[in-house]
This record gives C-alpha cells, structure tokens and sequence, in this order.
C-alpha cells in the first residue's frame, strides 16, 4: 500500500528564469503541463513581463517551459529527493 502512494507521487521541480532575457512572448506559460506559470505584473528593463513560478509546489521540473522558449530566458530542472525523504 504505501508502494503504491509511492508511486502516485509527483517528482518535484523548479524553474530558473533570468528575466532580463525573456520577451514576455508567454509561451512557457501556455504551455506549461502543471500549469505553475504565470506572467509577472512586474517589468524587466526591456519593458516586458517575465513570467513567474507561481504554484512552486507543483512544478514538476519537466523542461517544457525551457523547450519552448526562444529566449533561453527559462529552464526547468527536477529536485532530487535526499535520503530523508526516500
């Protein structure tokens, strides 16, 4: 039983976003799968919204965010589980 709850957990991620790169065009945000993205209602020097990781507990760490982004402005990466937690 507790095999099972294991296994339904989801992998933990984060993102990292250098906001000074992005140009607010918002596709990490469309087509973010958890959806944990949003766009910011702040400003970066350029002008434009970068986005934010707003649900950081449910990102996932799956890179498409990073995939789609023509600016290189963002990355996923998965968290690693430490002992503790396995």
């Amino acid at each position: 039983m507790v095999q099972a709850a294991e296994q339904t957990k989801k992998p933990k991620g984060s993102v990292i976003i250098t906001a000074e790169r992005c140009k607010g065009c918002g596709f990490c945000v469309e087509f973010c799968p958890p959806e944990v993205l949003e766009l910011s209602a702040e400003y970066n020097s350029k002008g434009y919204h970068p986005p934010i990781l707003a649900k950081r507990d449910q990102c996932t760490g799956c890179d498409i965010c990073g995939m789609v982004c023509p600016d290189f402005a963002i990355y996923g990466y998965m968290i690693k589980k430490s002992n503790k937690e396995a």
